[in-house]
């Protein structure tokens, strides 16, 4: 993928980090994407001074994976709420680099505007790559919902001072619920339609469900990252069913 230079560096201070946050959130767009067919999963871990990273190419329609690339990148900022785009957006960034297929959305596991600064993960990667992309997370960092209803498609809006935020989505019947939040080039509706209709046998979404499956695998040594390029995805796509 042809992926633009990052409009600003990475080696920075939190408070800098924060002013960065604040310019790039106006650039976010909350406009739905076209038809998205293919979603790039993407999820991060970190081994001592290294942050790793797993994509997975996930077409929505036959339910396979088209693609799996890894990458590794220094860490080069620390730990600070709020602010772990800095950590695992140029990681991030390489594994698009990689990627062969044609994707039509990134999905982060991650915040999009449902973030104190509205500009989490997912909107801070895609106004940089200027892809539509969601943020497809496990829990809840900013606002209040209502109740959500126990079977799977069962959704309500997510709140932060009186802002909409996000949707809150139940992806299986009976099992905690998703946060899906619009990162850039896509809207709340697309959002918690994509967090859903990925989301096939588990609670999280499968694009992000086997990132992290495999970046969890890159880290202890079980795969390298030659090996995860060179995957035959037949073979991933039998794996996801069992």
């Amino acid at each position: 993928m042809n992926v633009p230079r990052a409009p600003h560096r990475w080696r920075v201070s939190p408070r800098q980090a924060v002013r960065i946050q604040a310019t790039l959130a106006a650039r976010v767009s909350l406009s739905p994407a076209p038809a998205v067919r293919s979603v790039l999963g993407l999820d991060c871990a970190f081994a001592g001074d290294l942050a790793l990273a797993v994509g997975v190419v996930w077409d929505m329609e036959t339910q396979r994976v088209l693609e799996v690339r890894g990458a590794k990148a220094p860490l080069t900022f620390p730990y600070v709420p709020g602010l772990l785009s800095f950590r695992e957006t140029p990681v991030l960034l390489r594994v698009l680099r990689k990627v062969r297929h044609e994707v039509d959305a990134l999905m982060c596991d991650g915040q999009g505007i449902a973030h104190p600064r509205r500009f989490g993960l997912a909107s801070h990667l895609g106004v940089v790559a200027d892809m539509p992309s969601v943020g497809a997370a496990k829990s809840l960092l900013v606002g209040e919902h209502d109740a959500v209803p126990a079977h799977r498609g069962a959704a309500v809006p997510l709140m932060h001072r009186r802002e909409r935020v996000g949707t809150v989505v139940r992806t299986r019947s009976n099992v905690k619920p998703m946060y899906a939040s619009p990162g850039h080039h896509v809207d709340y509706c697309q959002a918690a339609y994509l967090t859903l209709h990925s989301a096939t046998n588990y609670r999280i979404p499968e694009p992000t469900r086997l990132a992290d499956r495999w970046v969890g695998m890159l880290k202890r040594g079980e795969v390298t990252l030659r090996g995860l390029d060179t995957l035959r995805h037949d073979r991933v796509s039998r794996r996801t069913r069992r």
